[in-house]
């Protein structure tokens, strides 16, 4: 079972945006970025989507200092492309940070990306 965390301003948006998608194997959980942190370092998380205006600096700060920077991504406002997904999961990429009006089109990739790598 993969576990992804949901995170910021768009937390709950975020986790029902891929919750509907049905995916078998995907188990997704509304948390604090500061719990987040925790379990992903723990071990009892796999990926941390966190969302903010922006998607630059608030969606993932805690988790940058935490983590530190190579484990983490921001998108910004862009929509990434499925193949830039599978590269940044393959790099051990495990915390993503994007805007609010995004949550639509980035959650699901990611989702179906690490249902992908997990397969």
């Amino acid at each position: 079972m993969t576990k992804i965390l949901t995170g910021g301003v768009g937390k709950s948006e975020t986790a029902n945006a891929i919750k509907e998608l049905g995916i078998d194997g995907i188990d997704v959980v509304v948390s604090s970025d500061m719990d987040a942190a925790m379990k992903l370092r723990a071990g009892q998380a796999d990926y941390y989507l966190g969302t903010c205006h922006t998607g630059a600096g608030a969606s993932l700060g805690v988790l940058v200092g935490l983590m530190g920077q190579p484990a983490c991504h921001t998108f910004g406002r862009g929509v990434p492309s499925e193949e830039e997904v599978d590269a940044l999961l393959a790099e051990g990429k495990k915390v993503f940070g994007f805007s609010m009006d995004q949550i639509d089109a980035v959650a699901p990739l990611i989702a179906r990306a690490a249902a992908r790598q997990a397969a």
